[in-house]
């Protein structure tokens, strides 16, 4: 590895002890300061001679922490979300650990605000030089300072998405140095050549049909050269990061979760789900007796439409909208007319849709009100779906749920995002709603599957708002 790309991975480490030493002696500094002594005079002795050496200690062991919470890990593309809220968990636990030590210690230190403000600009001031350090070193990348240089071998749409991803994200540190269909003979040649200009640190396989010999080929010239090999998870290699691994009579069992949402991890998904629509429905009060009020003024009633849906397991679930389209054209059990309006829907369907796969997208569709327009515009004729979440027939964050007809039409592959609850929101979701090609918010949906987590959830919660006032096509 090149020193600077050493330094840049190693800079985490004394940059975070810096901040924390700065946030100490600014703890210190401010509790002596005059506004602070105003508030609440000093009542005990502390002198800085005293406090450096506890200090240090604490910064140790916090650092300690940072390590255990991931903060010091490699892993080129982490976003700066995730290690922000892992410095937070981090000197929250820091500060536990303080406040645990000083009540069975309560002669050991006595200055409650010290410790209280050195926890709040510990997180503030790291934070700061985590950010810094973020905007350093994309600044270098873009400048080639400190990038490995990378050649990918392989064929197909996953190798075309990596060489493109790392093209546009040089944040990640990865320079695409070449692109191979094959490890041959010509391959090897246009290798040497970038081995000789020192354009060359690391080979990525992306190829699932490479056969084994060629594997080895590869591997031996990285080995050869002292070069990094790296390949892409196939789809047997996915499932494996959601095993569980117990012994039956001494024999050990290997069992692939079909999802990492397990036990405590649907309880606390479904807690949050009770807790984030209650809130939700109550916030939104108003807007859900205005735009019912609006659907009933223009064309009568119902004002809510039942549209089937497929939902965890396959299961049929009834998922409530504000109706938007005139009740002549509505489909489902609740409208008469049933035969007719599917016809012209499969008529619009020919003439109109604008996305391939199962799922249909109508451009201009007729059918719509001029309320139901707006309604969808805003997405106000998705929020009577809060009380799907509330009942639990809908999660806050899952795969969008589609009709029955589009899900008999899914592939083997497709089927997997049947593994969980349908969601208000969801990756798709925020990363291109209704615009997307099937395909890809299938990609989306399943890598959510696949990396489910709490935080993921609070960052797609809180991302959507953002997303919904974004203008919407109401087609």
């Amino acid at each position: 590895m090149k020193k600077s790309s050493i330094i840049l991975a190693t800079i985490a480490l004394p940059l975070d002890f810096l901040m924390l030493f700065l946030a100490g002696l600014s703890a210190y500094f401010l509790r002596f300061n005059d506004f602070f002594t105003k508030i609440k005079p000093i009542i005990f002795n502390l002198s800085f001679d005293k406090y450096l050496p506890i200090m240090f200690s604490v910064i140790m062991g916090w650092l300690v922490l940072f390590a255990l919470a991931g903060l010091y890990s490699s892993k080129p593309t982490r976003r700066l979300t995730s290690e922000l809220s892992r410095v937070v968990f981090a000197c929250s636990t820091g500060l536990a650990a303080i406040t645990i030590y000083l009540f069975f210690h309560l002669d050991a230190f006595n200055s409650r605000f010290i410790v209280l403000a050195g926890w709040i600009l510990g997180i503030i001031y790291v934070s700061c030089g985590r950010i810094a350090l973020k905007i350093i070193k994309n600044l270098l990348y873009r400048s080639g300072i400190g990038t490995k240089k990378i050649a990918i071998i392989g064929t197909g749409r996953v190798s075309d998405m990596i060489a493109e991803t790392l093209r546009q994200r040089r944040g990640f540190g990865f320079m695409v140095a070449g692109q191979y269909p094959n490890f041959n003979q010509s391959t090897i040649a246009d290798l040497n050549e970038l081995l000789a200009k020192k354009q060359l640190d690391d080979i990525l396989l992306t190829s699932l049909k490479t056969d084994e010999n060629e594997v080895l080929a590869i591997l031996n010239f990285c080995q050869e050269n002292h070069l990094d090999f790296k390949y892409s998870a196939d789809l047997f290699s996915t499932y494996l990061a959601n095993i569980s691994i117990y012994a039956v009579g001494g024999i050990p069992i290997v069992e692939m979760h079909k999802t990492k949402l397990q036990a405590w991890g649907r309880v606390t998904k479904r807690s949050m789900d009770l807790v984030g629509s209650i809130i939700l429905i109550i916030l939104t009060s108003p807007l859900l007796l205005f735009s019912a009020l609006a659907v009933l003024l223009e064309t009568g009633w119902p004002v809510i439409y039942k549209n089937e849906r497929v939902g965890e397991a396959g299961k049929k679930i009834m998922v409530l909208k504000f109706r938007s389209m005139y009740q002549k054209y509505c489909i489902g059990a609740q409208f008469k007319n049933q035969t007719e309006a599917l016809n012209f829907e499969q008529e619009l369907i020919k003439t109109k849709s604008i996305k391939g796969g199962p799922v249909y997208k109508i451009k201009d569709d007729p059918r719509i009100t001029k309320v139901g327009k707006i309604l969808r515009r805003l997405s106000l004729d998705e929020l009577p779906q809060l009380f799907n979440v509330l009942v639990g027939n809908l999660s806050l964050v899952g795969p969008r749920p589609h009709q029955p007809r589009e899900v008999d039409l899914y592939s083997t592959r497709q089927r997997k995002v049947l593994n969980i609850k349908p969601g208000l929101s969801g990756l798709s979701q925020i990363s291109g709603r209704s615009d997307l090609e099937f395909e890809e918010e299938v990609t989306l949906d399943t890598l959510y599957i696949e990396n489910w987590s709490l935080l993921l959830d609070l960052i797609i919660l809180l991302k959507t708002p953002f997303i919904l006032f974004k203008s919407r096509k109401a087609l």
